[in-house]
């Protein structure tokens, strides 16, 4: 009796651990996105962006306009580039100050190539298989960088970078790609299958 409750103990644990392990996998037919990688923040406000860091959420909505946001400088510490990037100290992202209303963010169909669907977020860490600024893509899913953000991608490589694709909150069928190399983010729009 006492074997066959420990027989019966480590059956279960067996199965617990299988399940464990089965829970972090793709279904049959499910692709499976990188694992995240995050750079522990440090709190120095002028350490460099970038460096494999991965913001924990994206920016939140805006409040009300900014006024001057479309002129205000975006290095705002010496070793930080002039493009919208996010401080790895405290998640701060800046640059995301352009107001809901700006026409440049007009899009007569929201969401035209459909919604982007292989992860939104931290979680999901996506290498860039080629293109460039006006079409690059990863795992079958295409996107255009914004005409207005053309000029902040120069230093990307459309190779091999790793991003993270977070939801605009303040711009409908916009999203945000974050560049987990040089820590900078850009508006795109997402065009559907490759």
């Amino acid at each position: 009796m006492e074997r066959l409750a420990v027989v019966a103990a480590c059956v279960s644990l067996l199965s617990v651990a299988v399940a464990a392990e089965q829970r972090g996998k793709p279904q049959e037919g499910q692709k499976q996105a990188q694992p995240r990688q995050r750079a522990t923040p440090q709190h120095a406000p002028d350490r460099p962006v970038g460096h494999g860091y991965v913001p924990a959420r994206g920016p939140a909505p805006l409040r009300a306009p900014m006024a001057g946001s479309q002129t205000r400088p975006l290095r705002d510490v010496p070793q930080h580039p002039e493009a919208p990037h996010v401080h790895p100290s405290n998640g701060n992202w800046i640059g995301h100050t352009y107001p809901r209303n700006d026409p440049r963010f007009h899009l007569d169909r929201p969401w035209a190539g459909g919604r982007f669907t292989l992860g939104i977020g931290p979680r999901f860490v996506f290498r860039i298989e080629g293109g460039n600024r006006d079409r690059f893509w990863f795992e079958g899913s295409a996107f255009q960088v914004a005409p207005f953000d053309a000029d902040y991608v120069t230093d990307w490589n459309w190779q091999s970078d790793d991003v993270v694709i977070y939801d605009d909150p303040d711009h409908p069928g916009w999203y945000l790609a974050y560049d987990v190399r040089t820590g900078t983010y850009v508006h795109v729009l997402y065009l559907g299958p490759n």
